[in-house]
């Protein structure tokens, strides 16, 4: 009896709970709203680009699987001090990203962050991927499909790789490792303009979830 007299007392507090972060969403929609951040990211999928000149059109890049790609915590903090992840500026193969990214109060980016992370992409499977270190995924990693050919990380204290797609570097804090293996599977259905290659056909899937978790573990 008193364990049910205390999951019922706990009823009201998971719904303000769920209402504080309806609120919170709510809120974080209408300041995205009034900052005009929808003027370079747009939050409604799927993905509209269908030429390079659509590509080529865009300031920044879309949001609208924000919350099947990146961590909640990391968003926030990143909303609060941004740091530069693309070290090329945005659609170029040669100029450096200059930074200067807008910056919010905390208490604006945690409500900013709460209604990015609603908008979520059905593809991405939650539980598939668990962060690992792996010889198989290292080795697709650098090697066999060398993505540290586009892509920095971090090895044993060094950043390595290449310039011309998003650094890797702690993006195991910032990603989500099931967005990253819906990715690796199917770029297209993120980005259809890209210079991401396609892997399907190429890998094994159980191979792309290997290095989904590795990558995971930067």
């Amino acid at each position: 009896m008193r364990k049910l007299l205390f999951g019922s007392a706990l009823l009201p507090l998971l719904w303000l709970m769920s209402g504080q972060t309806w609120a919170d969403a709510a809120g974080g929609a209408e300041i995205f709203k009034t900052k005009d951040c929808n003027g370079c990211h747009y939050t409604e999928g799927p993905a509209k680009e269908k030429t390079i000149e659509d590509q080529l059109a865009k300031k920044g890049p879309e949001l609208w699987y924000a919350g099947s790609k990146f961590q909640a915590q990391w968003l926030d903090a990143w909303l609060q001090d941004p740091q530069i992840i693309r070290l090329l500026e945005y659609n170029s193969l040669d100029q450096p990203n200059p930074g200067g990214h807008a910056k919010l109060a905390a208490d604006e980016a945690a409500q900013v962050a709460a209604f990015l992370m609603t908008l979520t992409s059905d593809v991405v499977v939650a539980g598939k991927v668990k962060p690992k270190s792996n010889p198989k995924g290292k080795l697709i990693f650098k090697k066999k499909m060398p993505c540290s050919g586009c892509h920095q990380y971090e090895d044993r204290g060094k950043i390595l790789g290449g310039k011309s797609g998003p650094s890797l570097v702690g993006a195991g804090t910032r990603l989500n490792p099931d967005w990253i293996l819906a990715y690796l599977k199917n770029p297209a259905e993120f980005k259809p303009v890209k210079m991401m290659p396609v892997f399907a056909g190429l890998m094994k899937e159980k191979d792309m979830e290997k290095v989904a978790a590795h990558v995971a573990t930067f």
